[in-house]
This record gives C-alpha cells, sequence and structure tokens, in this order.
C-alpha cells in the first residue's frame, strides 16, 4: 500500500553524511501542525500521479517538505533527504539559492505580473534576448513564453500547423511522433506521447499523429504520409518518462537533415533535457543541431516558478504577420505568459551558469555517476543502467538471465523509492526503473550518497523476493 504511494512513514536519514556536506538546521512544524497538515491533505488534496486510494488510508503519512538547502529537503520531522529527482526534473542550482532569491525579492518590491496580451516587461524582454543568444546568430530568433512544458509544446505544435496553413501546405497536418515518447498531460500534448497510461483520453481525442519507432520506419514512410506531416517532435538524445532510455548516436542529427529535405518541420522538446541536464546547455548542441522550435520549461527558471519558452525561426513569425482581416494572428496564450518573477527567476538562472561555471564542473559528476552505476551493472537485480550525462536510471527485474521484469502491479519500483527515504534519498520510479536525476549543484559526495541510499534500499526490498536457498541472490 505504502509502495504504491511512494508515502508511508519516511524513517530518519540514516545515510550519513556526505564528506563537506553542512547538515544545517533542521525545521519542523510544530506538534499540533504536522498532523493537522496531513490530514487536511488527505482530506482535501488531489496529487497527481498518485493512488489516491493508498494515499489518503490511516497510517500513511504524507511527507511534508518545508525547506529545501542546496541538493536537500527537509521535512516536516525534520529528516533530511537528497533531492534524487531534482523536484521532477525541474530544481538546477539547488533550493533557496541566494542569486535566484534575490532576483524573485527585487521584482516583487516592483511588480508581479501584468498582462502580456497588449503590454510587456522588463524582465520578459530581457529573458528573451538572453535565451535567443544561447543559440547560434539568426537561428531561434523569436520567443512565445507560456506557463509549462505541456503548453510549450502545444504552442509549438499549433505553430507549425498553422504556418502550413498559411503559407500554402495546407494538406501538411500531420505530425510525427515516437514509440514512447512523452510530451505533457494536457490534451493536445497527451495525444503526441507514445505510453498508453499518460494518453488517457488523449488517444481519442487531440492531434493527427504518425508514430514511428525510430529512423528506419521513418525512412520507410510512404510519399504520402511524408507529404502530410506539419512538423516531427522529439525528446532528444533521450526519452524521460520511458525510463531514461537514450536515443542511437547521431539520430538527432540523421532526423534533423530528413526533415530538411523533405519540407519537415523539427519541434524538440528540451523541457527536461535543457538547461545542463545532458551535459551541455542543451541536448541538441551534442549534434550540431538548431531546430525549428525547441520547447523549454523545468530547468528555465532553476525550478522556482512556473514557466515555459517555444523558440521559433523569423521565417516562421513573418508567416503570422499581416492585415487582422487575414486571421494570421496566433490566437492562443494564458494569463500568465511572461510572469514577471519567472522571468526573473530564469535570468538569475541563467547568471549563476556564468558566475558558477556550472557547465565546467559537469563533467567529474557525469564521471561520478558512471562510475557509481557501472558497480550496479552486475546486481542480481538490475536489468540495465541508462545514463546521458546527469540523467541516469536504474532498471530493477525480477530476474536478469532469462531477463523478467517484475509485473507493474507489484510496484517494486516504487516501493525501493520508498525503502530509500530511511537512508536520506528522496526520488521516484517509472514502473521498474528508478530515475535519478539531481540537481546539476549535487557534489561528487552527495552523488554516492545518493547511490548508498539506492543500494541500500534494493538489499532491503529486492533481497527478500528471491528464494530462500542461501545462494540464491546471487545466482538470480
Amino acid at each position: 500500500m505504502e509502495s504504491m504511494t511512494q508515502g508511508g512513514k519516511a524513517a530518519e536519514n540514516g545515510g550519513g553524511e556526505p564528506e563537506g556536506v553542512a547538515s544545517g538546521p533542521e525545521p519542523r512544524l510544530a506538534a499540533a501542525h504536522g498532523p493537522a497538515l496531513a490530514a487536511a491533505d488527505k482530506r482535501h488534496l488531489w496529487h497527481p500521479f498518485t493512488p489516491m486510494r493508498d494515499w489518503c488510508v490511516d497510517g500513511h503519512e504524507p511527507v511534508v517538505l518545508v525547506r529545501g538547502e542546496g541538493a536537500w529537503l527537509w521535512d516536516q520531522q525534520g529528516r533530511r533527504y537528497l533531492d534524487g529527482n531534482a523536484s521532477i526534473w525541474t530544481n538546477i542550482h539547488g533550493h533557496n539559492h541566494p542569486r535566484i532569491n534575490a532576483a524573485i525579492e527585487a521584482q516583487l518590491r516592483l511588480v508581479s505580473h501584468v498582462s502580456f496580451l497588449g503590454t510587456s516587461n522588463e524582465p520578459a524582454i530581457r529573458l528573451a534576448q538572453r535565451l535567443v543568444a544561447l543559440f547560434p546568430p539568426d537561428t531561434l530568433t523569436r520567443v512565445f513564453y507560456s506557463d509549462d512544458g505541456s503548453t510549450a509544446i502545444e504552442a509549438a505544435v499549433r505553430m507549425a500547423l498553422q504556418y502550413c496553413q498559411q503559407t500554402g501546405a495546407e494538406s501538411r497536418q500531420r505530425l510525427l511522433v515516437f514509440e514512447r515518447g512523452y510530451h505533457g498531460d494536457t490534451l493536445g500534448a497527451a495525444s503526441l506521447g507514445g505510453i498508453g497510461a499518460f494518453r488517457g483520453p488523449a488517444a481519442r481525442f487531440g492531434f493527427a499523429v504518425e508514430r514511428v519507432g525510430g529512423m528506419d520506419q521513418v525512412r520507410s514512410l510512404p510519399d504520402q504520409v511524408v507529404g502530410e506531416l506539419a512538423a516531427a517532435v522529439i525528446e532528444p538524445l533521450v526519452q524521460g518518462p520511458a525510463g531514461m532510455r537514450p536515443w542511437p548516436a547521431g539520430m538527432l542529427r540523421e532526423l534533423s537533415d530528413w526533415c530538411r529535405d523533405h519540407g519537415v518541420l523539427l519541434i524538440l522538446d528540451e523541457v527536461m533535457t535543457g538547461f545542463g541536464r545532458t551535459g551541455r546547455m542543451f541536448a541538441c548542441e551534442h549534434e550540431g543541431v538548431v531546430p525549428d522550435f525547441i520547447a523549454l520549461a523545468k530547468g528555465l527558471t532553476g525550478g522556482y516558478m512556473p514557466l515555459a519558452a517555444t523558440l521559433t525561426t523569423e521565417t516562421v513569425f513573418e508567416a503570422f504577420l499581416g492585415d487582422v482581416a487575414e486571421m494570421k494572428t496566433f490566437y492562443y496564450g494564458h494569463s500568465y505568459c511572461g510572469n514577471a518573477l519567472g522571468c526573473a527567476a530564469a535570468l538569475a538562472n541563467l547568471e549563476v551558469f556564468e558566475e558558477e561555471r556550472t557547465l565546467e564542473w559537469l563533467p567529474a559528476k557525469i564521471d561520478r555517476m558512471s562510475e557509481r552505476l557501472r558497480r550496479l551493472e552486475d546486481h542480481p537485480r538490475v536489468a540495465e543502467v541508462r545514463q546521458c550525462g546527469m540523467i541516469a536510471a536504474v532498471e530493477i527485474c525480477r530476474r536478469r538471465r532469462p531477463r523478467e521484469p517484475w509485473p507493474w502491479e507489484q510496484q517494486m519500483g516504487a516501493r525501493v523509492c520508498l525503502a530509500a527515504r530511511r537512508h536520506g534519498l528522496l526520488t521516484r520510479a517509472i514502473g521498474n526503473d528508478i530515475v535519478l536525476l539531481p540537481p546539476l549543484c549535487v557534489s561528487e559526495g552527495e552523488i554516492d550518497h545518493m547511490f548508498k541510499a539506492l543500494e541500500r534500499a534494493m538489499d532491503e526490498v529486492l533481497a527478500d523476493t528471491c528464494p530462500a536457498q542461501p545462494q540464491a541472490l546471487s545466482r538470480c
């Protein structure tokens, strides 16, 4: 029951202190507040991607996070955890970063939000300049703001479809998407995804798609189908909710060339991979690809505020210019587009990249992740380890040879993550894939702590699932 929610009674941190990491104060909720908040949570809240029957059961104690510092989080009981999934893949430079805090506070003293429909604001203008400058000159020159990854993708798709309509390519109204892909949870974004559980009713609604498994199928598409494609949408280098599965080297470059040769626009979903996760600022840099659209969110503000951006080319932008009567305007937007607080946080996020030379420090951290992952490759309950920069997944299995996965209903990945809390690690699993995606500020010592906690949790949860013979675990 607790394993289904990754909740349960998280025990005190037993993982020890990584070298050079100060524990800091241990914030606690007042004794009367903790149980009351937990009860109110169960009574009123509906958590995403959470089996709520198990969450609300008597005996389950929700973890209420009350403070963060660097790569660490504290709960209502003062227990400390390494943030092993960067607060759902968002946090970059750590929690409570003074530079980002100061930028938000300074903007609060001016104005927190103004409409972006017919007016503008200074942080949004300055952020657009900074984002455009991250790409080669005269490539991605226009920035459209929205709220999150789903809306950034939907903006790109709607722009691509409308661009085709307004440039004499009305027949191009389908989208090339990939099996196991994930692009968000709003109805339109979900319809692009290749994971059935995340699509929900979008399997019957949403955008018209042509779904493929890889470049072999792309190259084999009939001419008639290619002629109907407006754009291809892909997570570059690595598919996230598919279990952090890397694409073959060179695949992105090949797809980009194919799109250019066949008049198909290219949309890159860098919501997860952007802002240093792969070792470079953007994943597309690894293969020298500049798309027609790029969707950014999550790490855009360093993980502090909801903000997204869709960048595109001047060629696309100019197709939307004309007299009002021509109806070329892009009629799409949200109330909080260009939010001044979010843009101020995003500007500070980019400044921290420069001031702290974040990208320069990543190779050593990526190597330490690789080293620790290699140690798990021979574990009798590990089917595979996968890594792309600071993104990793450990796939656990019931049996290595022959390969036998855990039935999804047993939620073994979630059980391991729940056990890891007892050793000072917060992360989540996607089925049997345990995700390790810490903030980029994490130290090598903290990476060691993360893996020690995971290994202890795996030993506790998975050792008991082998047959009872004395040497069974080593043989499985």
